[in-house]
């Protein structure tokens, strides 16, 4: 089976199933080599923890119940963590590494998790440059802000850095590279209700997957031009996924953000290929312009 076909997400996908037809075929050509997929799924919160990666005392998050559910589906093993010395060892047994995360990761926290260290960040960000994927949920670009002037190398590798949110609300986000894995069938974009974040600090080669299209949002922090939303771009050889989604547990059940998530992961773990040229001088010219 050729890789791009892997990709095809059909309407029986149901309930969790984050990586459906697709992903299985991954799986199974990995199961004939003896060698189980496997992702680091890294949720610890150091600034505000979001709903979707709070415990319950040693009880998986919704979103990690979701990631491992979907995985053990598929043959793929999820591994959570809140442990911050992970980066510390050995990174190299993961395909991908996903973050949703808070704040600055190498400071202590009111939870108590252990903090990542500089070593390990280091280690992180040279990982993923030698080509490990990485994909980037809603917060995990409120991880490691610096001042104005400043360019943190974590939010360099990112793409982007969080500015604030206003009031959760219906917002339409538009597709603007319908040939990149997860986005068939979504037409020009879609609408969804969601804690949408506003975004600075883009580096200048994204390609922008998704736009945060801002005419009649709420909220002084959206009254500005389109902005970059979802994108992908290469940090060395590494593939890099964000998507500002992910705050309500109802989104994680959508099967749109499943479709869009799913086509990420494929991508960013080399399932799938797909063109990524700079676009965001051209599809969010003004996304550099905070306010009207």
């Amino acid at each position: 089976m050729k890789r791009r076909e892997m990709l095809k997400v059909t309407g029986a996908a149901l309930g969790l199933s984050m990586f459906p037809v697709g992903w299985t075929a991954a799986a199974e050509e990995k199961k004939k080599k003896k060698k189980k997929e496997k992702i680091l799924y890294f949720t610890r919160s150091a600034g505000f923890e979001h709903g979707a990666v709070k415990r319950k005392g040693e009880e998986l998050s919704f979103s990690e119940k979701t990631m491992v559910e979907v995985g053990k589906e598929h043959d793929v093993e999820v591994v959570c963590t809140k442990d911050g010395r992970v980066f510390d060892g050995d990174l190299d047994q993961y395909d991908a590494i996903a973050f949703y995360t808070s704040g600055d990761l190498t400071k202590p926290n009111r939870q108590g998790t252990p903090p990542m260290t500089p070593a390990g960040k280091k280690k992180l960000l040279e990982t993923i440059a030698a080509g490990k994927g990485f994909v980037g949920f809603h917060a995990a670009t409120d991880s490691f802000r610096t001042p104005p002037d400043k360019i943190d190398p974590y939010i360099a590798m990112i793409g982007g850095e969080f500015v604030s949110h206003g009031p959760q609300q219906k917002a339409k986000m538009k597709l603007v590279s319908p040939k990149f894995p997860g986005c068939e069938g979504l037409g020009d974009g879609y609408e969804m209700n969601e804690e949408w974040y506003a975004l600075k600090k883009f580096s200048k080669d994204l390609h922008v997957i998704l736009v945060q299209e801002t005419e009649g949002m709420k909220g002084g922090c959206y009254q500005r031009p389109p902005f970059p939303a979802t994108w992908a771009r290469m940090h060395g050889k590494g593939r890099v996924f964000y998507t500002s989604m992910g705050h309500r547990d109802d989104v994680w059940t959508s099967k749109i953000f499943q479709q869009i998530v799913l086509g990420g992961f494929s991508w960013v773990m080399g399932h799938a290929d797909a063109e990524i040229p700079p676009n965001i001088d051209k599809v969010t010219p003004k996304a550099g312009q905070l306010n009207n």
